[in-house]
């Protein structure tokens, strides 16, 4: 599972960093989460291919989340796209989107398909057979969500040494895949688990910008790989965050803590900080294990 940062920064562009846009790639998919401006220079940038980006997930409607989007949905039509693009977020996006391209005469030439979002309770927005993508009810000043994507748990592996010690035909190896068990000869069963090995744990990535501290998503994201959840202010501020519906470091690490997550990675900071490593100083004083986002680095898990 990769995690990569085109823009983790809050409010408005510089010349130096980027409004929030994130791809994470998990099995063999790339989902582009938020589109704040400068998102498809970034693409190109990181050499991500425009063409794998199938889903958009937005979380609200607040510009440095999702005024990148108009621009790339022109330029997916510019690049010949003919694949149905799907994008998911709240009531209000389509018509913004469709009210540009109606003005524009510019419609695309390929299925642009929206998924609005009233509902305040988590809900599945996209499922396969590898990965789910599910909203998290966050907090903030206007209808928002956060979006959990978790791998379907893999297929039990082979036991290559059993199979060779038990002279299992090669006929069989599927069969034991599937989850059977294996019969000798004189009758004696050699159960599945003995002839099979555990698969990796099935990754999961949590994606929480924008919200205030809010423990009522602790038990929807618990045990988690990973957790993105914003830090738009340190400590010192923390009336401004409760006045404008952020967190500070501190809080985003508090949900981490309490969710049991392996890693922590903040981002969405105010432009007013210069130095982000405050924010990880801030954040360890109550959960370890953080990681900072940067415009360009890339998490791999």
């Amino acid at each position: 599972m990769k995690v990569h940062i085109l823009g983790c920064y809050a409010a408005t562009p510089r010349t130096l960093t980027n409004p929030t846009a994130q791809v994470l790639e998990i099995k063999n998919h790339l989902f582009l989460i938020d589109c704040g401006e400068g998102t498809q220079v970034e693409l190109r940038r990181q050499k991500i291919r425009f063409s794998r980006i199938n889903h958009i997930f937005i979380s609200h409607l607040h510009g440095d989340h999702f005024f990148g989007l108009p621009g790339l949905v022109a330029s997916f039509r510019l690049l010949g796209r003919q694949k149905a693009l799907h994008i998911y977020g709240p009531k209000g996006l389509k018509e913004a989107i469709t009210l540009l391209l109606k003005l524009g005469n510019s419609w695309t030439n390929y299925p642009l398909l929206f998924h609005e979002l009233v509902e305040d309770q988590p809900v599945t927005l996209y499922e396969d057979e590898v990965v789910s993508v599910d909203t998290i009810p966050l907090d903030h000043r206007i209808y928002t969500n956060g979006f959990l994507f978790r791998e379907k748990p893999s297929p039990r592996k082979l036991n290559v040494e059993a199979t060779r010690k038990y002279r299992i035909p090669k006929e069989y190896f599927q069969l034991i895949k599937q989850g059977n068990n294996y019969e000798l000869e004189d009758g004696t069963l050699i159960s599945n688990r003995e002839l099979t090995l555990d698969p990796p744990a099935p990754m999961s990535y949590a994606y929480c910008s924008d919200t205030a501290f809010n423990p009522r998503i602790v038990p929807q994201i618990s045990g988690v790989q990973v957790l993105y959840h914003e830090s738009t202010f340190l400590r010192t501020e923390h009336q401004l965050a409760l006045k404008t519906g952020h967190s500070t470091a501190a809080e985003a690490a508090e949900i981490a803590r309490q969710a049991g997550v392996a890693h922590l990675i903040l981002g969405h900071y105010s432009t007013r900080y210069r130095d982000i490593e405050k924010f990880r100083q801030e954040a360890q004083t109550v959960f370890p294990e953080v990681l900072l986002a940067e415009d360009g680095k890339s998490f791999e898990f």
